[in-house]
């Protein structure tokens, strides 16, 4: 692997700010980070770029890829999100997203494996109302309808043995914030699949989109929320009961922007970004203009973005993901974590600086992810560098000049840095 270093530039490490550093990577980990006044000589190649910002490489912890879609690995590297956490897939469909992992130009993979899901239980009905074909339905047929302690011990099993998981995926949706009704796991039984999965040294994190969905599977015992409310505006039960657990929150406000229809212009403005070109396709772009819809009469992008006002407001970690995945239209691979990041600042109260440390280093900690997430000597060398300066205006995300993950810079920005 080579080495090299990038110098004159200022570096955000994921939690301090260095206004003007270097960064020296050799064979993939950062092998020292500091002010330029420390620069070692060396013989290695050298990026001068005075008026770039460098980050570590985004985290976006929430993706779906659907049927193995590569798209998923190669664009959200495009976009600086050098690891993606899937949050539900296939047994068929992980390996082949894993063995894609070892090929140039895409971001790391971490997943729950095939998620804790039940008899016509979320997301089946959700599924299969759009998707009628053979193939979606054999995959179902397949997966976990857990009821008991004994399915829901051989079913982790199962996915510990067969998929490798980084954490376990929970269900927990009745409907209620799209005007609906859904079977829905008891409070019973993910308190055992918690139970089950702490046993065995796994992380839970949980899928509820309504207040009564979010406080049950929060007594259930689980370490996060991949979603916020939408239903109703927030309360202080909501937010005791996050704290209780010490659970944090990946709220996806865009996508629940994409479920209410409220953020289709912002869905829109970045679609058409002419920062974006060349990194995303036209089927991409179309996804993204459009609206999932499904709570356009029952919720409100505004109480999602109280709640996590709210819950910051109280110490409770937030965290960036964005929910993408190829068939839930108003969402990108990678470019949402941009705008993401976005509506952090706009609409829920962060600093610049706040909303980078959610896709960085506050990502990394709560996900026991030890090697990435900062900007340190040791760590792996998944580098974000951008022109301007993102800690002052959150919009410079895009102004993407080179991402590496391990040390190996993405080609699509090679020429960027060349020049």
């Amino acid at each position: 692997m080579s080495s090299f270093i990038i110098r004159d530039v200022r570096i955000f490490t994921g939690e301090e700010t260095i206004p003007e550093g270097f960064i020296y990577i050799e064979d993939g980990k950062i092998k020292i980070v500091g002010p330029l006044s420390n620069i070692p000589s060396a013989s290695v190649k050298t990026y001068s770029k005075p008026g770039h910002t460098l980050l570590p490489g985004l985290i976006d912890c929430h993706i779906h890829a659907d049927k193995a879609n590569p798209v998923a690995l190669l664009q959200s590297l495009r976009f600086g999100v050098t690891t993606v956490c899937e949050m539900h897939n296939e047994l068929v469909h992980i390996k082949k997203l894993k063995k894609q992992t070892l090929e140039p130009d895409t971001a790391s993979y971490k997943t729950a494996g095939q998620s804790a899901t039940i008899e016509n239980g979320w997301p089946i009905p959700v599924i299969t109302a759009h998707d009628k074909s053979e193939e979606t339905a054999a995959e179902i047929a397949a997966w976990p309808k857990l009821t008991n302690r004994e399915n829901v011990i051989a079913y982790l099993e199962w996915n510990q043995k067969e998929m490798e998981p980084d954490y376990i995926k929970l269900m927990h949706e009745s409907g209620t914030s799209m005007g609906f009704k859904l079977d829905y796991p008891s409070v019973e039984l993910q308190k055992i699949i918690v139970e089950e999965s702490n046993r065995r040294g796994y992380l839970t994190v949980a899928h509820a989109l309504c207040v009564k969905d979010t406080l049950e599977v929060l007594e259930a015992g689980v370490n996060g929320l991949t979603h916020t409310i939408c239903d109703q505006p927030p309360t202080q039960e909501l937010v005791d009961a996050y704290k209780k657990n010490n659970a944090w929150l990946n709220p996806t406000l865009a996508a629940i922007g994409s479920l209410t229809t409220e953020g289709q212009d912002l869905q829109h403005r970045f679609a058409h970004d002419k920062r974006v070109e060349g990194l995303i396709g036209e089927k991409e772009i179309g996804n993204l203009c459009n609206c999932l819809a499904m709570a356009a009469k029952t919720g409100k992008a505004e109480y999602a973005y109280e709640s996590v006002k709210m819950l910051k407001k109280a110490g409770v970690d937030i965290v960036i993901g964005s929910d993408s995945a190829g068939p839930a239209v108003g969402t990108a691979f990678g470019l949402s974590v941009h705008q993401e990041l976005y509506l952090f600042v706009h609409k829920a109260g962060f600093t610049p600086e706040e909303a980078l440390r959610a896709a960085t280093s506050v990502t990394a900690k709560r996900f026991k992810f030890s090697d990435r997430g900062r900007l340190a000597e040791g760590l792996n060398a998944d580098l974000l560098l951008v022109e301007g300066n993102p800690l002052e205006d959150i919009d410079a995300t895009l102004n993407i000049r080179g991402v590496w993950r391990e040390g190996q810079l993405c080609s699509t920005h090679a020429a960027k840095m060349e020049g």
